[in-house]
């Protein structure tokens, strides 16, 4: 680490090693299960942020940059570019599930009070998805993401983990009853599963979500894997498929990251 960059890492030859590992790992892994790999900008016009929902809420975090008169913001997160992808055709059902995937470097503003080591960073390398599916493809999805979980974390790793399952906030977006069929979806694989967790009341996002916590030596813990339903983008950037009655429908999309970030994984 260097005052010159705070919270940002640099990754000398051995570290790059496991670095480099991990991604091959992953790759192979996540082709095994049909992701398609993308790749998208670190730099996006702010018009997109607005449309997103980030400029309104999440502004104070972003890294901004002027560019010819245009104001535009360093991503803090990756799903509004998974979107613009999405859109640049036009989708049918018969391509869904679509399974994004790409390393996806975003940078947030952290205060330098809560920077510590590898655990929490300004710079994020994520191993994030969207998979773009129906209602009905929602269980089989989430299922195959909890194998590739228990794949990386208690099969290769050794990883003791549990769950926490967030539910609705008080002040939510959308439909109540859209939150309670995905809260219920969730539910359902989890149990299904056989996996024990907690439910964490009123701290979903967008969209009800399941994260996973694991400890460190020190026996602390940290958040690294999440899944979340989210039923507010789609709208907001306006994506559709083409359903088997020819009309327009919006997808639910599904957004999950394993590692959750390498940089906190390989701490």
């Amino acid at each position: 680490f260097s005052e010159s960059a705070p919270g940002q890492p640099f990754w000398h030859p051995h570290g790059q090693i496991i670095w480099n590992e991990l991604i091959n790992f992953s790759r192979e892994l996540h082709k095994k299960f049909n992701y398609q790999e993308i790749s998208t900008p670190y730099v996006l016009d702010n018009k997109l942020w607005k449309i997103s929902g980030h400029w309104e809420h999440y502004k104070n975090n972003m890294f901004i940059t002027e560019y010819e008169n245009k104001t535009a913001g360093m991503k803090p997160m990756n799903c509004p570019g998974m979107m613009l992808v999405y859109k640049t055709k036009t989708r049918s059902y018969k391509d869904l599930p679509l399974r994004l995937f790409e390393f996806g470097t975003v940078h947030r503003r952290e205060l330098s009070g809560v920077l510590s080591g590898l655990f929490r960073v300004i710079k994020i390398t994520q191993d994030d998805a969207h998979i773009f599916c129906t209602n009905e493809q929602i269980e089989s999805e989430i299922s195959s993401i909890f194998q590739i979980i228990k794949t990386i974390y208690k099969d290769t790793f050794g990883f003791s983990y549990r769950m926490e399952l967030s539910t609705r906030p008080e002040k939510f977006l959308g439909k109540k009853e859209d939150w309670e069929t995905a809260e219920q979806a969730l539910e359902k694989v989890l149990k299904k599963q056989k996996i024990q967790y907690k439910v964490n009341k009123g701290d979903g996002a967008f969209g009800p979500k399941i994260d996973l916590h694991i400890k460190d030596s020190l026996n602390r813990e940290w958040q690294c894997a999440t899944i979340q339903l989210d039923m507010q983008m789609p709208q907001r950037f306006e994506i559709s498929f083409i359903g088997k009655d020819n009309k327009k429908h919006t997808p639910i999309v599904i957004h999950r990251a394993v590692f959750g970030s390498l940089e906190r994984f390989i701490g």
